[in-house]
């Protein structure tokens, strides 16, 4: 029997340290939806390699990633705002929800190169997300912070305590260790990595070691977990686009596990969520590639058009695209890119926008498969 947390307004240190009980969770049923997200995932694996310009995925998806999970802490934006504020490269003098979505893309960049070779998961690891998301510069939240997660909605319980994480000297150190050690040691944690991921992410979640930002830097390290142990090579997987329509389900199994040990349908949530986003980004890249090919044939069949594989590739690594995005790749003059992308709005694959005097050349096909 899993220990609950019998205080939902106290501290609650006697979470207890990994790994769980095998018998909380081996069910035919997670097995099952185990094998079905890794089958998925594996599928968006093969085909992602395939793809000539990893870029195309890196900037586009990931950038969407980012988005969904700031949605989910209520941080919202349109994509011609995040997209605009992408192509300007700028991040820093931005204010409001795309640079928060901006940060939150650092880290997955941040992260991922981290994580290179044999670096593996560290305290260092969680700062370092943390801060980039959050901007704060401090790292674990001290003794006599008081943090509590509230209850949602507008019902009789809202804005009341649903959880109260662990608080006190050394303590959140040391059950984050704990969790570094599970993640780290697969030979006294034996467990697929699935598994592994999905606990690994409860845990840090019940943890909250620090002040802010703590669910985006746990969704971060979803994917990183992922792309360490060689299941993605980029960090391209959609998952909280799932976790942004099931938003209430997450919460509700998150919750599930410290208030009736109820670890299966927080396992069988989080399989699901690797298994349709897998699916969605899987389909999402097949779109693209077909986009990509059509594009490129009408733009060959305009003869006054040179290098039109790069100029596609360009149009291709994100939605909106500006001159200097052509003149910086060293590709054309700047009196050519503009001509050029001129060219490709009059035929209708790009269409002209100014925004605050500059013109920008959004991709139709490409922003209109990434905001299905």
């Amino acid at each position: 029997m899993y220990p609950i947390n019998p205080d939902r307004t106290k501290p609650w240190n006697d979470l207890p340290l990994l790994p769980p009980a095998r018998e909380l969770y081996e069910d035919i049923q997670v097995f099952t939806q185990l094998g079905n997200a890794k089958a998925s995932l594996g599928r968006l694996q093969g085909r992602s390699i395939a793809i000539p310009n990893q870029g195309l995925l890196i900037n586009s998806i990931s950038l969407q990633e980012a988005k969904a999970s700031n949605a989910i802490e209520n941080i919202f934006t349109t994509d011609d705002e995040l997209y605009k504020a992408y192509s300007e490269q700028q991040s820093r003098q931005l204010e409001g929800p795309a640079k928060e979505i901006l940060n939150y893309r650092e880290a997955l960049w941040l992260g991922y190169e981290y994580l290179q070779g044999d670096q593996a998961f560290d305290e260092a690891y969680f700062i370092k997300m943390y801060r980039t998301v959050s901007q704060f510069n401090d790292g674990i939240r001290p003794p006599v912070a008081q943090i509590y997660i509230k209850e949602g909605g507008s019902g009789l319980n809202a804005g009341k305590a649903s959880y109260t994480p662990p608080r006190g000297q050394g303590i959140i150190e040391a059950k984050l260790q704990n969790l570094i050690d599970f993640l780290n040691d697969d030979d006294q944690y034996p467990l697929d990595p699935l598994l592994k991921m999905a606990i690994g992410h409860f845990q840090f979640e019940a943890i909250h070691p620090f002040r802010d930002g703590n669910g985006r830097t746990g969704r971060i390290f979803n994917i990183h977990y992922l792309t360490k142990k060689g299941l993605l090579d980029y960090p391209i997987l959609f998952l909280s686009r799932y976790i942004m329509d099931n938003k209430d389900d997450y919460y509700a199994c998150l919750s599930g596990i410290t208030q009736k040990g109820n670890w299966k349908s927080w396992l069988l949530f989080m399989l699901k969520t690797v298994e349709v986003t897998a699916n969605i980004t899987y389909n999402k890249i097949n779109d693209i590639i077909s986009a990509k090919d059509a594009i490129l044939d009408a733009v060959i069949l305009e003869n006054n058009i040179s290098r039109p594989e790069s100029l596609v590739s360009t149009i291709f690594t994100e939605p909106f695209t500006k001159v200097k995005h052509l003149t910086d790749r060293g590709l054309y003059a700047e009196n050519t890119a503009r001509k050029y992308l001129d060219e490709l709005t009059r035929i209708g694959i790009l269409e002209k926008r100014m925004i605050q005097g500059n013109s920008y050349y959004l991709n139709l096909e490409l922003y209109r498969i990434l905001s299905e």
